[in-house]
């Protein structure tokens, strides 16, 4: 099979959506004003799939992985492990480590949006406010001061907010969502201030202190059959837009006493989070020997009625390994069979986003339509090198097929009502320079 490495926990990962539950309509006006639109809660609805060539006027980013995207009106912010950036048609490197702004119709980036992050940021998410984001990944300190894979930033100037202190996470945060008041937090972390909470978390979103309110008790880290293991651990979660439902994926086998391998759906309903009847047997078997977890990135479709799980893990028959495949929700038992399953071949993939018209789907895949391929183009096999669309009904591939250099493989996948933004390890999209990010609009 071809190597599915894991980049630092991740995906989605990624998936998903990176914004707030609930948003403000405006955002705080200053020097280069912020157009007067809430971020998305959602990926968009798309009535067509985007466009395969991508714009020309998005930056560059010149090292390391972009892992998150975030759109704030006409703002985006774009967060992971670079240091150096450049704007299009410019040979001038601007150091902006782990998290840049720039103008989302022109590209233009924001040199006065320069908050200081220690550590890469793999997680963003909108304030309610509209004037501000939090943000999560392994950094330590924002702007010197301590900031324990948490943190909550001016939107405009990455000035932290003043009266946000989080509780300390001992270990990194991959994904977050905000709901109402309570700022989920999913990751490889073990304690929250001091106190055993296993790989997902809330936090106040006005002040950061823990939230007991959700504690699932995520235990049962998978040991692979030649004894590979790891912590506990949510590579990626994702929160339905009425902020009823909540998926998450990763490493564990356990979630609130009860058998749940590797994914798991829990009730936000309530004051707290309760786990849902709603369960899956298809992530217990075993697929590389060197995975403990091959979850990767997971996306709720808009209208809250299913969602898909992306993974990684190699091409082994009978299971889901190396798939992208949609479920649907209906009534919350056990039992639960994929609607359809869309196997690459043995291949990873890291990141999904459903947007209506498609599921689009990323990583460091050859090909979809691939469930006889082993390392290899199995019969009706159809070439997607990176990037690709599948029908969300039928779970085919769709003719859609821009291309992309592989690399590690596509992370971030981020639709929004003008169109799709990529974010990856690589510089070629649809055969042109587009190092790192990269924007398919809407015909």
């Amino acid at each position: 099979m071809t190597p599915a490495p894991a980049p630092p926990s991740a995906k989605r990962a990624r998936h998903r959506r990176h914004a707030a539950i609930a948003v403000a309509a405006a955002l705080a006006t200053t020097a280069g004003a912020f157009s007067a639109s809430p971020a998305l809660a959602v990926n968009a609805t798309h009535a067509t799939v985007v466009s395969t060539k991508p714009v020309a006027w998005t930056p560059h980013a010149l090292d390391g992985t972009v892992y998150r995207i975030l759109q704030i009106g006409n703002r985006v912010y774009v967060g992971g492990s670079f240091t150096k950036v450049r704007n299009a048609n410019s040979t001038a490197q601007l150091a902006m480590p782990r998290l840049v702004a720039f103008d989302a119709t022109t590209g233009r980036i924001d040199t006065t949006f320069k908050p200081a992050v220690n550590g890469t940021v793999k997680a963003l998410a909108a304030a309610a406010d509209g004037r501000s984001i939090y943000l999560g990944g392994a950094f330590t300190t924002v702007n010197g001061v301590a900031a324990p894979r948490v943190a909550r930033i001016d939107a405009a100037t990455g000035a932290r907010v003043a009266g946000f202190a989080p509780a300390a996470l001992n270990n990194q945060v991959n994904d977050m969502r905000l709901v109402g008041t309570r700022l989920l937090v999913g990751g490889a972390f073990q304690t929250v201030g001091g106190v055993t909470r296993r790989a997902l978390a809330a936090l106040d979103a006005t002040t950061g202190a823990a939230d007991t309110s959700v504690n699932l008790r995520l235990e049962g880290p998978r040991v692979t059959a030649t004894g590979v293991t790891a912590p506990v651990k949510i590579e990626a979660l994702d929160v339905s837009a009425d902020g009823r439902r909540l998926v998450f994926v990763g490493n564990f086998s356990s979630v609130a006493g009860q058998v749940r391998h590797q994914l798991a759906v829990a009730d936000l309903s309530g004051a707290g989070a309760a786990l849902s009847g709603w369960s899956t047997t298809r992530y217990q078997p075993q697929c590389a020997r060197t995975m403990p977890t091959y979850m990767r990135g997971v996306d709720i479709s808009a209208d809250g009625a299913w969602f898909v799980v992306v993974t990684t893990g190699a091409a082994f028959p009978g299971t889901l390994c190396d798939t992208a495949s949609r479920f649907d929700f209906g009534t919350e038992t056990a039992g639960k069979q994929p609607t359809w399953a869309n196997y690459t071949g043995g291949d990873t993939l890291l990141s999904v986003a459903v947007t209506g018209a498609a599921v689009y789907v990323g990583g460091h895949q050859r090909w979809l339509d691939n469930p006889l391929g082993r390392d290899s183009a199995g019969a009706g096999a159809v070439s997607r090198p990176g990037i690709g669309a599948i029908h969300p009904t039928t779970g085919k591939a769709l003719a859609w097929n821009p291309t992309k250099d592989r690399g590690v493989g596509t992370g971030e996948l981020y639709a929004t009502d003008r169109g799709l933004w990529v974010g990856s390890d690589t510089v070629t999209v649809a055969g042109e320079y587009h190092a790192r990010l990269a924007f398919l609009p809407l015909a």
